[in-house]
């Protein structure tokens, strides 16, 4: 088996994976960047923390907005998901560039919950578009690939953004950065495909493979083919417990992402310049930890323990890092810098568990509704850190909270069990079953 998907050809991890990655890293650094502007926010616009923070996060509300219709549209015909990420890498580009023409704390809010409504239903678009290119043999690797966006963006974004404000203001800083997306929009209607079907591109060799897998992995998942909706997940009580799961991973990674170039600036007490240097450094690590754990869960055909170990010890570490930081800046910044190397690494195994129990007329919604309501999360943590630093002085509280959250969602992952379609461990299996069941 092994040597059969070698000598396939694999343009398709050459024309998806890239231009989905550079698609959503654009969207991530319009989504994070108010992280560098949020002390001249404060002073600009004479806000408190606590606003600033949900300024930070209730870009997550205006996400639900289209999360689920937006997933429910791709799954119709397939060049509904090429036009919908269309006009949405339009529309986030205008409401990026106008966040930085904002004059009050209203309209920042109202801005920003636009930011959110037109970056909605991108994410589980764009994880429908990979389940339909790789099957799920090489679905955490294409997921992680993906999902490189996540820490490559941040790595991006920090130096940049700490670049401009050395020169210029946060108005600058938005304005530059939301025209980006203008401009793929036009790269993205040109690339794109949605599925080998409709690819003119792929081989007869690959089409062949890619359809010998998908049908084996329609034997060895025991889900049923008959159409389904956002309806059908909404009954799903295990789609429930992944929101939760999911909402908890979004509180902590959110709190810190949306909040770390003021957590850096004030471990290191250094100026903008050297604080995007140093916000980089943590999601460098994430790539590391992300590449290492989807190869190693394909490898094993495991993923519950690929998805909880990471946010368990990626927790400990942060709270690590605001402990010692209050002595030592440098463990603060070095335990920062490991508990997102091991934080994200979670994030592609993750979505390779719900196509394991959803029919697959749900899976596409039930995936939007899991990472609509979870990303919730990332409303809530901005806004407690934000609230503990106007309270307290300090984000000690808030990172406390940060890290239970994590490491909750990672005992929540250990003992979830998918009912029917629950397997035994791996070593009682049969390897090419583990490849595809295992959890």
């Amino acid at each position: 088996m092994a040597t059969q998907a070698a000598s396939v050809p694999k343009k398709r991890w050459i024309h998806i994976i890239p231009a989905a990655f550079l698609m959503y890293t654009i969207a991530f650094m319009d989504r994070v960047n108010i992280g560098f502007a949020i002390p001249g926010i404060e002073k600009s616009l004479a806000v408190s923390a606590t606003i600033a923070g949900l300024a930070s996060g209730i870009f997550f509300v205006g996400y639900i907005v289209l999360e689920i219709p937006g997933d429910t549209t791709v799954d119709r015909p397939v060049v509904d998901a090429k036009r919908f990420v269309l006009f949405s890498l339009i529309a986030w580009g205008i409401c990026a560039i106008l966040t930085g023409l904002a004059q009050n704390a209203t309209q920042l809010l109202i801005i920003r919950f636009f930011l959110g409504v037109a970056e909605g239903g991108v994410w589980p678009a764009t994880l429908v578009l990979l389940a339909r290119w790789f099957p799920m043999e090489e679905r955490a690797r294409a997921n992680s690939y993906w999902m490189f966006c996540l820490p490559v963006a941040s790595i991006i974004t920090s130096p940049i953004s700490g670049w401009i404000l050395t020169w210029t203001d946060w108005r600058t800083l938005f304005i530059l950065e939301g025209i980006p997306p203008l401009i793929w929009a036009v790269v993205w209607w040109f690339t794109i495909d949605d599925s080998p079907d409709t690819a003119k591109w792929v081989s007869s060799e690959e089409r062949q493979y890619l359809d010998q897998k998908f049908a084996e992995d329609r034997q060895a998942i025991p889900v049923t083919e008959e159409k389904g909706s956002w309806v059908d997940s909404l009954k799903d009580l295990k789609v429930w417990y992944l929101v939760i799961v999911y909402f908890l991973i979004q509180v902590g990674f959110y709190g810190v992402a949306l909040w770390l170039p003021v957590i850096v600036k004030g471990l290191s007490k250094q100026g903008f310049g050297l604080v995007g240097l140093i916000a980089a450094l943590p999601y460098i690590a994430a790539v590391i930890g992300m590449y290492l754990n989807a190869n190693h869960s394909d490898r094993t055909g495991e993923r519950k323990r690929h998805v909880a170990f990471p946010l368990i010890i990626g927790g400990i570490a942060l709270l690590l890092s605001g402990w010692l930081g209050l002595s030592s800046p440098l463990l603060g910044i070095l335990f920062l810098i490991i508990s997102e190397g091991f934080v994200l690494a979670y994030v592609g195994i993750f979505w390779t568990l719900p196509p394991l129990f959803l029919s697959k007329g749900s899976v596409g919604s039930g995936m939007g509704l899991i990472n609509a309501l979870g990303n919730l999360g990332g409303l809530l943590g901005p806004f407690l850190v934000g609230y503990f630093i106007t309270r307290t002085g300090s984000n000690l509280t808030g990172i406390v909270i940060l890290s239970i959250s994590l490491v909750l969602a990672g005992l929540m992952t250990l003992v979830f069990r998918y009912g029917s379609s629950y397997h035994q461990p791996v070593e009682e299996t049969a390897p090419e079953r583990e490849k595809v069941a295992q959890h």
